[in-house]
C-alpha cells in the first residue's frame, strides 16, 4: 500500500473508529428494503452513532480469474479506489480523506466484494465515490504497474513464509487444478501476464446488479437510503456473464505432503473435507468444530499447547464455499517436534471422531456460542458483514433471533455424528519447514469436479 493511500486510510479510520466505539443493537429489527429502482438490500436503521456502514458482494471472486491468470480479480480489487472518472488517483483520495470516508474491495473465492463506511453527513459524496469506482474505473498505466508491483512484492515475500507455503500447498493437495486450488491473489508467473483488457473484462462480467447482496447499518432512513441505492447500484449491468464453476469434492483423507524450507519453526496446516452451510448438520458440525478447535478450551489446544508445550497455538474450523467445503487447521512448532505435534493432533482428531464429545463439553460450547453471537456483533460494521454473509449463505432474514434455537437444538448425538463425518477418515496434512521425519507420501490424483 502507498504512502498516501495508507494515511488516508489511517485517518479515516481513526476518525470512523472513534465514532463506532458505542455498540450497535444487533436485535434492532433488520428490513428487507427494495430502492425504487430495484435494488434489494437488508437494511437495520440504527441512529447510535452518526455513522452509516454498508458491506456488499457480487458473485463471481477468484473462481472468474482465467486458468492462466489467476489474480485478476485481486489486481482489479486494489485499482478501483485508484482513480475513476475525471479523478485521478491522488484526487480520488484526497476527496476519501478530506470526508473521512473508508472504502475497499477484495476478491474472495466465490465473490467480489466491497466495505463503504462513512460519517452520516458525508454519505452523498462516499456514495458517489463508489458509483464511480464501480462504473468508471481508470486503469492508469502508472496505477496498474505501482499495485501489480505491492502484489508481486507480496508473493515473493509469500516464497518464504511458511504459513503461506503451507496454506497455498494445502488447497492443491485439497482442490487440484480446481479454482479452489489456485490463490486468489494470483503467482509470480500470472500476475505479470495479466493487462487492462484482463481487468476490463472482468469488470464487465462480474460487477452486475442480479449478483448483488447488499447490507446497511447505520444513521440513515429507508427512503433516503433507497436513493443513495439506486444513485450508486442503478447503472451497473443488469445482468452478470460468469464463467461456471463446477461442485467439487475435496480429496480423500489421509494425505500428507512436505515442503522443505530452511526455517527456524516448522508450519502444520491440516483439513479434510468439510460441511456445506446448507446441510441439515452443519450447526452440529459448527458446535462440535468448537469444541475440538475453537479457542484456549478447545481440545487441541490444551493438548498440543497446554499438555505437551509443542506450540504456542493451535485452531481448526470450518470452511465453507458456494461449491465445496473444508475444515482446516494451523499451528506452528520447532523443527524437531513437528512429528510429535503432527501425532498429538491426528491422535485427538481421531478421538473425538471416535468417541464424540462428552455432555459437558456440548453444554458449554452451546452456552459459548450463544453469549458471543451478540459480542461479535457490537459495532455497525461488524453487524452489516453479518447480514451480508447471511444473504451469501442463503439464509432467512430472521437468523439472528433464530440462531441460538438451532445451537440449543444440537443434541449429543447429533454432535457424535458429526463429528464422525467430519474427522473419521483423517487428515489432509501439509508440512513446511526442516522436519525431516515429514516425508512426504504421495498425494492422490487431485479431485474430479462433478
Amino acid at each position: 500500500m502507498g504512502a498516501q493511500r495508507l494515511a488516508s486510510t489511517l485517518i479515516a479510520g481513526a476518525v470512523l473508529l472513534a465514532l463506532a466505539a458505542s455498540p450497535s443493537h444487533a436485535a434492532a429489527k433488520i428490513q428487507r428494503l427494495v430502492s425504487p429502482g430495484g435494488i434489494e438490500a437488508w437494511f437495520v436503521q440504527d441512529a447510535t452513532v452518526p455513522l452509516i456502514a454498508m458491506e456488499y458482494a457480487f458473485s463471481g471472486g477468484a473462481a472468474q480469474d482465467p486458468a492462466d491468470k489467476s489474480g485478476v480479480g485481486n489486481l482489479v480489487a486494489g485499482l478501483l479506489d485508484e482513480g475513476s472518472g475525471d479523478l485521478d488517483s491522488k484526487t480520488f483520495h484526497e476527496r476519501l480523506e478530506r470526508r473521512a470516508i473508508e472504502l475497499s474491495f477484495s476478491s474472495t473465492r466465490d465473490y467480489f466484494r466491497g466495505s463503504l463506511r462513512m460519517l452520516k453527513d458525508n454519505k452523498d459524496e462516499a456514495f458517489g465515490l463508489l458509483h464511480l469506482a464501480l462504473t468508471s474505473p481508470r486503469f492508469d498505466t502508472s496505477d496498474v504497474e505501482r499495485i501489480r508491483a505491492q502484489v508481486l512484492s507480496g508473493l515473493r515475500r509469500d516464497t518464504t513464509n511458511p504459513t503461506s507455503l503451507a496454506s497455498r500447498k494445502f488447497l492443491e493437495v485439497a482442490f487440484g487444478d480446481h479454482p479452489y486450488g489456485r490463490q486468489s491473489n494470483g503467482t509470480l508467473d500470472s500476475v505479470p501476464k495479466i493487462d487492462v483488457a484482463d481487468m476490463k473484462d472482468y469488470v464487465r462480467r462480474v460487477i452486475a446488479k442480479d449478483t448483488l447482496r447488499i447490507a446497511v447499518v447505520g444513521d440513515v432512513d429507508a427512503d433516503t437510503l433507497g436513493k443513495l441505492l439506486d444513485k450508486t447500484f442503478g447503472t451497473l449491468p443488469a445482468k452478470a456473464s460468469l464463467s461456471p464453476a463446477a461442485e467439487v469434492e475435496a480429496t480423500k483423507p489421509p494425505q500428507r505432503a512436505f515442503v522443505p524450507l530452511d526455517v527456524p519453526q516448522t508450519v502444520v496446516t491440516f483439513g479434510g473435507p468439510g460441511i456445506r452451510r446448507h446441510d441439515p448438520n452443519f450447526m452440529a458440525a459448527y458446535v462440535v468444530n468448537h469444541i475440538l478447535g475453537g479457542g484456549s478450551s478447545s481440545r487441541l489446544y490444551k493438548e498440543v499447547r497446554e499438555k505437551r508445550g509443542l506450540a504456542y497455538s493451535v485452531y481448526e474450523s470450518l470452511l465453507w464455499m458456494d461449491r465445496s467445503a473444508l475444515f482446516i487447521g494451523n499451528t506452528g512448532t520447532r523443527a524437531d517436534r513437528a512429528g510429535e505435534t503432527v501425532d498429538a493432533i491426528e491422535n485427538e482428531i481421531r478421538r473425538i471422531a471416535e468417541e464424540g464429545p462428552t455432555q459437558k463439553e456440548l453444554d458449554e460450547a452451546k452456552s459459548y456460542l450463544k453469549g458471543s453471537q451478540m459480542l461479535a456483533l457490537d459495532t455497525s460494521s461488524k453487524l452489516a458483514q453479518a447480514l451480508l454473509q447471511y444473504q451469501l449463505d442463503k439464509l432467512p432474514i430472521d437468523y439472528i433471533e433464530k440462531r441460538n434455537a438451532l445451537v440449543d437444538a444440537v443434541t449429543l448425538d447429533d454432535a457424535k455424528k458429526a463429528a464422525q463425518k467430519l474427522w473419521g477418515q483423517g487428515l489432509l496434512t501439509v508440512i513446511v519447514g526442516r522436519a525431516p521425519q515429514a516425508a512426504a507420501q504421495p498425494v492422490a490424483a487431485p479431485p474430479k469436479a462433478n
